[in-house]
């Protein structure tokens, strides 16, 4: 792994190898604004998704095949920073969500922040149409948040109560609202957060202007075939700028990162 962007402060930089966990932390830290969770402090949304050169956000409903192992090392990195992962429900049923695990090698850094032992799984549902027997919502280390609309159906509030999972609304009727989910999470002390889509949820954050940063990985191969982009939602009236904060090489593949204007 390489870093092209900004420019190296170190010749070794450029060397085709692979970083350590304290140097991809290092330049994934979330910012001092979400430092410290609760206090008031402000929420920050972090996105991560990777991408076929042809804009493909998966491939036959999965994204692994986009994937690498670089690629999945800065997942469980970002996993490792984040208090908590927002997800929509589709997503999890395709990818097969499991809960975060406590990763040894983060066990320190998330004591000393304060944070829990793994990220907690929040899961975006309108409808509440999941799978409560799964271990996502029984066994995690953490309570699986379940982030619904005030008018959700009640026998699937009761159904999501019943395995172990929080329901929280974060909107009225029946839907979401994605621009509430930062603040109700950070009201809980979840300041840190990250979501890895799918294209839809993904789409309704830009679109409600609640995404601060990006980071894409693009994969080194075509896909063709109907997958959807990395974001499907309303329109923007004005395109949103973001800023490249840095560029990472792997094999082909690029790993960015770029933050809202």
């Amino acid at each position: 792994m390489r870093r092209l962007f900004p420019s190296p402060l170190h010749p070794r930089d450029l060397e085709d190898r692979e970083w350590g966990l304290d140097e991809l932390a290092a330049l994934y830290a979330y910012p001092d604004a979400a430092a410290e969770a609760g206090g008031g402090a402000r929420p920050w949304l972090r996105a991560n998704m990777v991408s076929s050169l042809d804009g493909a956000a998966h491939h036959e409903g999965r994204s692994q095949p986009l994937s690498s192992a670089a690629d999945m090392r800065i997942f469980g990195t970002l996993r490792g920073l984040a208090d908590a992962v927002v997800v929509g429900a589709e997503t999890v049923r395709q990818e097969g969500y499991r809960p975060a695990r406590a990763r040894e090698a983060f066990a320190a850094r998330r004591a000393a922040l304060g944070q829990g032992p793994a990220p907690v799984m929040a899961v975006v549902s309108a409808g509440l149409d999941l799978d409560f027997s799964l271990p996502l919502f029984t066994s995690p280390l953490v309570p699986t948040l379940v982030l619904t609309g005030a008018d959700a159906p009640a026998e699937r509030v009761a159904a999501a109560r019943a395995a172990g999972a929080e329901v929280v609304v974060a909107g009225e009727g029946r839907g979401v609202d994605p621009a509430r989910v930062p603040g109700v999470l950070a009201a809980r002390g979840l300041t840190r957060l990250l979501t890895e889509g799918g294209p839809r949820l993904l789409g309704q954050f830009a679109s409600a202007r609640v995404l601060d940063e990006m980071c894409l990985s693009l994969a080194p191969v075509v896909a063709t075939g109907t997958a959807p982009r990395i974001m499907a939602g309303p329109p923007l009236a004005v395109p949103e700028r973001f800023v490249l904060d840095s560029l990472l090489e792997d094999g082909g593949f690029l790993f960015t990162r770029y933050r809202r204007i």
